[in-house]
């Protein structure tokens, strides 16, 4: 079975045999919905504890508590013993999957000091040059993750220490790089990316060792191992350096609309 239709069966046995109220019902598919996003065309077969923890890191970096990320399990949980009930599944992706904790909040600004150790904390290996670069990029241009991964070679402007961002709704700006930030992507593309891209169908700037783009959860994940690296007790989020950036800004004089212009917000 499919995971939509499995989700509309769910949802009618909850207002029809549950008596649930349309309200609750409709956040229950709200839930489930963004499931579905996350896994795509698959059968409710295939749902495995990767998937639902790469849900959860996808919910994470949309900027979701963990109070809604919690509810958003409880949903999930429900559906699963739904399917199981129904004899869809027979087993349970969620056995191994630790609820989010609450009362623990992530830090959203890092010290200009905090984001310094940060972002040296890469080594001189391939590895380390190329995410040294996506550190600075984050930094430098106040990037979301999905901004950074979805920027394109033809974007790039090294020569003018610029590139193009398609930001949220298709909203285009330019970002600006400082020369220590140009310097670090110039090197990552002269040095590491040849050796890994070397389909010349593939055109994300960042990639992986195996010449695949990067995707928002690799990146988040190269960003919290470089905090547990410089001893950070807690892992920033995914756009910690994005709001440092606004942060340091503003606090150095720069006007709040200034500031929204180079976010991509005006």
């Amino acid at each position: 079975m499919k995971i939509d239709p499995a989700i509309d069966a769910f949802l009618n046995h909850l207002a029809v045999e549950r008596g649930l109220s349309p309200a609750t019902v409709e956040a229950y598919g709200r839930d489930l919905t963004r499931l579905a996003e996350t896994l795509g065309p698959r059968e409710v077969e295939g749902i495995d504890t990767p998937a639902i923890r790469r849900h959860l890191d996808r919910l994470l970096e949309r900027g979701l508590t963990a109070a809604s990320r919690g509810r958003a399990l409880s949903a999930i949980s429900r559906f699963l013993a739904y399917l199981r009930a129904e004899r869809v599944i027979a087993h349970d992706p969620l056995a191994d999957v630790a609820r989010p904790r609450r009362g623990r909040a992530v830090p959203k600004v890092l010290g200009r000091e905090q984001v310094e150790a940060l972002i040296a904390a890469p080594d001189e290996t391939p590895l380390g040059i190329r995410d040294r670069a996506l550190l600075e990029l984050l930094y430098a241009a106040g990037l979301r993750v999905s901004e950074l991964v979805a920027l394109r070679l033809g974007e790039l402007h090294l020569d003018e220490r610029a590139f193009r961002v398609v930001g949220k709704g298709d909203k285009q700006r330019i970002a600006l790089l400082g020369e220590p930030a140009a310097a670090r992507l110039g090197r990552y593309l002269a040095e590491v990316r040849p050796r890994w891209a070397r389909d010349p169908r593939v055109d994300a700037v960042f990639v992986s060792r195996r010449g695949r783009g990067l995707t928002r959860q690799a990146v988040w994940y190269r960003i919290r191992h470089y905090a547990r690296r410089i001893g950070l007790s807690e892992a920033p989020g995914p756009h910690a350096l994005r709001h440092s950036f606004a942060t340091h800004l503003i606090e150095g004089g720069a006007d709040l609309r200034s500031v929204q212009e180079l976010l991509g917000h005006a």
